[in-house]
């Protein structure tokens, strides 16, 4: 036994992982962005983890009502609750796959009696009845001297990384949606804002018109005109309702809420996009939890090669088997019932036909298409950054010249009412500047409530972590 034993130590201790060791792919990445970031000073940007929480970077927005929201997503979401089940499976695979470095114990208990033939020629127990009693104890352990083993733990290990990335990213997403679906939703409550005070003085306006119809100075059609422009105006306040409802119940499913319980009234909100520092390209790599999840699906498969590999070599099995047998049971217990079995086992596979080759090639092709879903993920993660960079410029832009045009429409309509009311115009062309004029407003509001969508998508595309420098590191 001892000589047994050392020679199975020298085979484990000799034994080495067949396979390719990991590397992780390599990617182009640029050195900086091609839309330049803004400034901002007093942030920066945190420290990169992949299967961190991303942290409270809703915060930012600075809206109480959106961060109470938010705070609801981990607790209540079935989304990331179905997540965190999955991450727990990955993890107990894990386990499992650890299970194989240790050898398997068993016990057994067994009774039995047994009548053999009379009919057998030259058998020593030819009708005998022979009882059997037996208590044994077994050992079974197969030496990792390939890497089988350790390969299979270590794609156990990067799928469960992959799993705790994909929990973040799950996270991620369903608090960037929360605050998409807010934000649209008090986009919303903006323009019924701005439709509410137009009615009034579309009302105003109609009281003006039937006066002045009144005393002879207005024709019907100019009174007529003014009740279309405001039955218009009360109709568009109206349609809002349809959107509002359908981001209610959205943000009520992303809570964990049923949306017909769930209320959310109508309040201001503010649409000044805070400045969110981009940092560098390189940072991406390692800051985004998707990146994350693709690099360690790679490292996964990488490991599966090698499992493929070790089926080439022979498996070395070691066994013991000890306990007491006796065909008497007030026997079984002593000294000359003990019976015991130690030996190796060596296991090998002469032709499968082709058989361990296929699945290796075939763990070869799924390695390879791993690098390419990482490196088409990077790419991904580039282009969506790169986007809302440049959203968020050109609306910026946009939004000042509409609120330029905001200004200058209501300047204009206004000299519209005045030339009106002294009557060197006629309605048509003041329903002609309202129209102009609400137009112009409406798609201010809009402008507003697109550059914090942007904003929201670039803090989603960064990886999501923010904080400022004034918080302890």
């Amino acid at each position: 036994m001892l000589r047994a034993g050392a020679i199975a130590g020298a085979l484990l201790l000799g034994g080495c992982a067949v396979g390719p060791d990991y590397v992780r792919p390599t990617v182009t990445v640029p050195s900086t962005y091609k839309e330049a970031p803004p400034v901002a000073p007093g942030w920066t940007s945190a420290r990169p983890a992949d299967d961190v929480s991303r942290g409270p970077w809703w915060h930012v927005y600075g809206d109480a009502q959106l961060n109470a929201l938010e705070d609801k997503v981990n607790v209540s979401s079935q989304s990331i609750q179905k997540s965190i089940a999955m991450l727990k499976v990955a993890r107990a695979i894990v386990d499992s796959a650890r299970a194989g470095y240790f050898p398997t114990v068993g016990a057994s208990v067994n009774a039995a009696r047994t009548r053999y033939s009379e009919n057998v020629v030259y058998h020593a127990t030819s009708g005998k009845v022979i009882p059997d009693y037996a208590m044994t104890l077994s050992a079974t352990w197969e030496p990792d001297l390939w890497g089988n083993i350790s390969r299979t733990v270590e794609a156990a290990q990067a799928n469960a990384q992959a799993s705790a990335a994909d929990l973040e990213t799950v996270r991620l997403g369903m608090h960037a949606d929360v605050a998409l679906n807010y934000f649209n939703l008090r986009g919303l409550d903006a323009s019924k804002k701005l439709l509410d005070q137009t009615i009034v003085a579309y009302q105003q306006a109609l009281e003006l018109t039937q006066n002045r119809f009144n005393i002879g100075i207005a024709s019907q059609s100019d009174v007529a005109q003014a009740q279309t422009q405001l039955a218009n105006a009360q109709a568009q306040e109206i349609d809002l309702d349809v959107l509002r409802a359908q981001y209610e119940h959205a943000i009520a499913t992303l809570i964990g809420e049923p949306a017909s319980t769930f209320f959310l009234p109508p309040a201001d909100a503010s649409f000044a996009p805070p400045i969110i520092p981009a940092g560098v390209p390189s940072d991406l790599l390692q800051r985004r939890p998707d990146i994350a999840a693709a690099e360690r699906r790679t490292a996964a498969a990488n490991a599966q090669v090698g499992v493929a590999q070790a089926a080439y070599f022979p498996q070395l099995l070691l066994s013991a088997t000890g306990g007491l047998e006796s065909s008497a049971l007030g026997n079984l217990l002593t000294a000359p019932s003990r019976m015991w079995s130690v030996g190796p086992a060596l296991l090998g596979t002469l032709f499968d036909a082709g058989a361990r080759g296929a699945t290796t090639a075939s763990a070869k092709a799924e390695f390879e298409g791993s690098v390419a879903d990482y490196r088409q993920t990077v790419l991904t993660a580039f282009q969506e950054v790169e986007d809302n960079l440049a959203s968020l410029r050109i609306l910026q832009q946009e939004a000042a010249k509409q609120h330029e045009a905001v200004v200058a429409s209501e300047q204009a309509l206004q000299l519209m009412m005045n030339q009106y009311k002294v009557g060197s115009v006629g309605y048509l062309d003041v329903v002609v500047t309202q129209s102009m004029a609400l137009m112009n407003e409406r798609m201010a509001v809009d402008l507003d409530r697109r550059q914090m969508t942007a904003s929201v998508m670039l803090v989603k595309a960064l990886g999501g972590k923010w904080r400022s420098s004034t918080e302890a590191e």
